[in-house]
């Protein structure tokens, strides 16, 4: 996967909203439209009436992106209502009270009216949007230092600081939510993401990949490397094929081999005077990656495995093998043609200007420009 800069810099977030928080101590959040353009900003409100003397730990936006939550150090998340205009007045709709600082927090793309936060006492816990209430999932001993959905939003994966890794899935009908500690990671696991596997890594210089049962599918270790310093966090791409995760000047990047079933490392993305990567997020639909730093820059880069051009009038981005943005050149129109089942598009058809047709090896996948519908 090729990774390329992008300016303005800006992070990117679901759908068409990008967020950037600016000057921590004032607790301003400063909304941006997908090009980059600053379109709003809104300050946050701490949770008792007095000085702001709280951190902003996480947020996340609702899978729809029309309410964005704030975990903060004051024990507090409060979920904000965002309109569905720029400009629109920023209310609170939710707020959920603790006995312990927030440390971590996520929306599951599936979950839209519950929020999923750790605290600092080692709980895991569930906010309900739509009682307002929040609910335990469940308890360990250890202070909660990461929290990751898997890619369609059925389950959670925590980290904590004793090393323990903990899988966590939704209830289904007929069956019961289920929490198990999967794993015991040998350092701090600060980076943690799940896609098809679960990405795991810290200050040994290693990045491990375990499956959801916790046995581990490849390690890289890069101990030997004078250059490779703490591993501090890591994003998944919306299909789960490829995973970012950052270090010290820069980030590393794996995909999925899907022939072999294995992780490939595919090179390190080296910035001079970027520090350490405290922040990634993927646009919605794999095409770009945000990197945020300790000083405060905010890089976008555009990443793609290929771009085609069809008949002078189509252009195609290849985000992963799975997953290929159509475009309209004439008008920008997009439609983006994604395999359910993890198959590589292997080529891809327009008909009447209109019809995509793509082939993967066991299916085929139908689309329509003009309604923008999927098969």
């Amino acid at each position: 996967m090729h990774c390329r800069p992008v300016r303005p810099t800006t992070p990117l977030t679901r759908d068409h909203r990008l967020l950037m928080q600016l000057n921590l101590p004032s607790s301003i959040v400063t909304l941006f439209d997908e090009n980059g353009e600053k379109r709003d900003k809104f300050s946050t409100k701490p949770a008792d009436k007095g000085p702001k003397n709280y951190v902003v730990r996480a947020m996340a936006f609702s899978p729809d992106s029309s309410r964005l939550a704030i975990a903060q150090s004051d024990n507090i998340v409060f979920v904000y209502k965002l309109g569905l205009e720029w400009g629109d007045k920023k209310s609170i709709c939710n707020k959920f009270l603790q006995s312990s600082p927030i440390t971590a927090l996520v929306w599951p793309m599936s979950r839209p009216n519950e929020v999923v936060y750790g605290l600092a006492e080692g709980k895991v816990k569930i906010g309900v949007l739509r009682s307002n209430k929040p609910a335990t999932l469940y308890t360990t001993d250890s202070y909660v230092v990461a929290i990751s959905p898997n890619t369609d939003g059925t389950g959670t994966v925590s980290a904590h600081l004793d090393g323990s890794i903990h899988r966590f899935i939704f209830a289904e009908a007929g069956g019961g939510a289920a929490n198990t500690k999967i794993a015991h990671h040998p350092c701090v696991p600060y980076a943690l993401a799940w896609g098809h596997n679960i990405v795991v890594a810290g200050n040994d210089s290693q990045v491990v990949f375990y499956d959801q049962d916790g046995g581990v599918e490849r390690t890289f270790d890069y101990s030997n490397d004078p250059k490779c310093k703490e591993f501090s966090c890591a994003a998944f791409n919306p299909t789960g094929e490829s995973v970012v995760v950052g270090n010290f000047d820069s980030f590393y990047t794996y995909t999925l081999n899907n022939r072999t079933e294995t992780w490939d490392d595919v090179g390190v993305k080296s910035v001079p005077n970027l520090y350490t990567v405290t922040a990634l997020a993927w646009k919605h639909d794999g095409s770009r990656l945000a990197v945020g730093a300790l000083t405060g820059v905010l890089d976008q880069y555009d990443a793609c495995i290929r771009r085609s051009r069809y008949k002078g009038k189509f252009e195609f981005t290849y985000v992963s093998l799975s997953q290929v943005i159509v475009k309209r050149l004439s008008n920008g129109t997009r439609i983006i043609l994604k395999s359910l089942y993890g198959c590589e598009i292997t080529k891809i058809n327009i008909f009447q200007d209109r019809y995509v047709i793509g082939n993967t090896s066991e299916t085929l996948l139908l689309g329509d420009l003009e309604t923008l519908k999927l098969s």
